[in-house]
């Protein structure tokens, strides 16, 4: 396959507002990810875009030349215009992937696409969190050990209101003992879609390696796979020959 086209989405706020969240992310999440990207995947062309840019820093153009897409987002999801929320569905539809990230289970696409509220328990507690590989000859679980731990992260329980995932592929386990569905797969249209739990804005987690490779995997499980005429669906001539109606085969 050509290298990958990769545009990451964020907020852009919290960086911006919160110095203990500047000096985790001094480039911005989005930064963070685009590290991750490329140093799994060094031939990728990794884009960015944020909240407050002219039209959040998107375009149809833009859109159209993605293989994939991460969105981090979290306060600010009712910011996101609906019109350009549609614009992200419909390319997905159309086989663009999307990389869901931590609380952009609330966001606009990610809703719009899974049909439900997305709804959850969480709670803010310096908790440990163990994430369990489910499916370790998946994809998007190469190369990551049966279990890994990350030291403080927001938590997440269930249950969380999403449709019944194509795959579930790991689940976390929370000090406080909560657990959650915290990697999961669906197709939808020719797109495929991921959401994957952990990277709470106040905790170093897309510094971890385990994360770092789970993303960069996740970004080439869910690439784009048509190409663009294919997509457009164009007018076509017929394969044989169709005869004119008329009354006698009415």
């Amino acid at each position: 396959m050509p290298p990958l086209r990769v545009t990451i989405w964020n907020e852009y706020l919290h960086e911006l507002e919160h110095d203990v969240v500047a000096a985790i992310y001094p480039d911005g999440i989005h930064g963070a990810l685009r590290g991750a990207l490329l140093e799994h995947h060094p031939d990728a062309t990794v884009r960015t875009a944020t909240l407050r840019e002219s039209d959040h820093g998107l375009s149809t153009d833009l859109l159209a030349d993605t293989d994939v897409m991460l969105w981090w987002g979290h306060k600010a999801h009712d910011e996101v215009d609906d019109a350009w929320a549609e614009r992200v569905q419909q390319a997905v539809l159309a086989g663009m992937g999307l990389i869901v990230l931590h609380s952009g289970h609330h966001s606009k696409p990610f809703k719009r696409l899974m049909g439900t509220n997305c709804s959850l328990r969480w709670r803010e507690a310096d908790e440990k969190e163990r994430l369990w590989n489910l499916q370790p000859s998946h994809p998007i679980l190469e190369g990551i050990p049966e279990h890994f731990e990350l030291a403080h992260e927001e938590m997440y329980g269930e249950r969380f209101d999403i449709p019944e995932p194509d795959e579930t592929l790991m689940v976390s386990w929370f000090q406080g003992g909560d657990v959650f569905r915290s990697l999961c797969t669906w197709r939808r249209g020719h797109g495929r879609v991921v959401y994957f739990r952990p990277g709470h804005e106040t905790y170093p987690t897309y510094f971890d390696g385990h994360v770092r490779r789970i993303v960069a995997n996740a970004a080439d499980w869910s690439r784009r796979r048509l190409s663009r005429s294919t997509r457009e669906a164009p007018q076509v001539e017929a394969l044989e020959h169709v005869p004119n109606p008329t009354k006698e085969h009415i």
